[in-house]
């Protein structure tokens, strides 16, 4: 098997030149027992800059010449996929061992790379993400890593607001589209994100089911969508739905997934949410809520959204606003114009 299964297998394979200078490679070059010789990165910005206790250099046929490198460790990112195959078979060709990671250079679709190793007569791994450790457990898993979109480091540049809540089936998405529709009436140009697949009513510019995304590609889709639309509209102000809630201890799963389309929307303000008397959800409630949200991400929870549905005392807005402090509105009996002032307010003051 071609799979690295301990650090010892790496040991076995020194000295190395790491390509890639970010994370990966310093994990890597930190591994107990591994010789890192050499490093290679193909950004400019970092060629000459000391790494790990070595200078990055940009040409990996002049280290393999100036070192005593037996093994090239590939440490590149998704979405490097092309530089991390051009480095592979460059290694490989100069007979020396190549240590890959699946998340460039899976070689379950590079199964060439295996046949060129054996004819080289040296070896071939990869760190990999051990998915089958998984089906050991409960008998099923992904077939290989669902992680594929690559990682944006994107700032909006327009003011985002994330509508959040104390649990599922709340009031996000009714909110989200409410808020986008007062925008539209008062003559702003929303761009409204739904990040579920029941996100079909309108006004709604983009719909997609974050929850089927592996969690680490759910920021950069988010960013990625936020991009999108600010290219295509030109809006005045971003509304993202957010699925689940950060806090609700009934069904916990969706928790990160929340977390992530909030860290990806990198949100100015926050609505939140709440369902009062909840008959199939166990959410903590608004306080833990909002202090969560602020905890995770800077960000300033501004408003209340309720969710009556099970609530026989309509009359409750005003406790609920003289109890947390925040403006407080039912969306679907006049709230939203009201919510979408109390926003623009604090847009206003940014």
């Amino acid at each position: 098997m071609y799979f690295v299964n301990s650090v010892k297998d790496l040991q076995d394979l020194n000295p190395f030149i790491i390509i890639g200078c970010g994370g990966g490679g310093e994990k890597f070059a930190n591994f107990e027992g591994v010789q890192a010789v050499g490093f290679i990165d193909d950004d400019k910005a970092k060629q000459g800059r000391e790494f790990c206790n070595s200078t990055i250099y940009s040409d990996l046929d002049d280290l393999i010449q100036d070192t005593e490198a037996r093994s090239i460790a590939i440490m590149l990112p998704i979405g490097a996929e092309g530089a991390a195959l051009k480095y592979a078979v460059q290694a490989l060709d100069k007979g020396k061992n190549v240590v890959t990671s699946f998340r460039s250079l899976p070689l379950s679709t590079n199964s060439s790379l295996l046949k060129f190793a054996q004819e080289k007569n040296v070896v071939i791994k990869e760190i990999s993400p051990r998915l089958d450790v998984i089906k050991n457990i409960f008998g099923n898993a992904p077939p290989k890593c669902t992680e594929t979109l690559p990682k944006l480091n994107y700032k909006p540049g327009t003011p985002v607001i994330f509508v959040g809540g104390t649990s599922q089936e709340c009031g996000k998405r009714t909110t989200t589209r409410m808020l986008g529709k007062a925008a539209q009436d008062a003559g702003m140009n929303p761009a409204i994100i739904s990040t579920d697949e029941m996100g079909l009513e309108q006004p709604v510019d983009l719909n997609f089911r974050a929850g089927s995304l592996s969690v680490m590609d759910v920021a950069s889709a988010v960013m990625g969508a936020i991009k999108h639309l600010e290219e295509q509209k030109d809006p005045d102000i971003v509304l993202v739905e957010g699925q689940s809630s950060l806090t609700e201890r009934g069904n916990p799963h969706p928790r990160g997934l929340s977390a992530a389309i909030m860290v990806g929307a990198q949100p100015d303000f926050t609505v939140v949410c709440h369902r009062p008397n909840h008959p199939y959800r166990e959410p903590l409630g608004i306080e833990y809520e909002v202090k969560a949200i602020e905890a995770v991400e800077p960000t300033k929870v501004v408003g209340i959204s309720l969710n009556l549905r099970n609530v026989e005392n309509k009359d409750v807005l005003t406790d609920f606003e003289e109890k947390y402090n925040l403006p407080t509105v039912d969306i679907k009996n006049g709230g939203a114009s009201r919510l979408l002032e109390v926003i623009n307010d604090h847009i206003r003051k940014l």
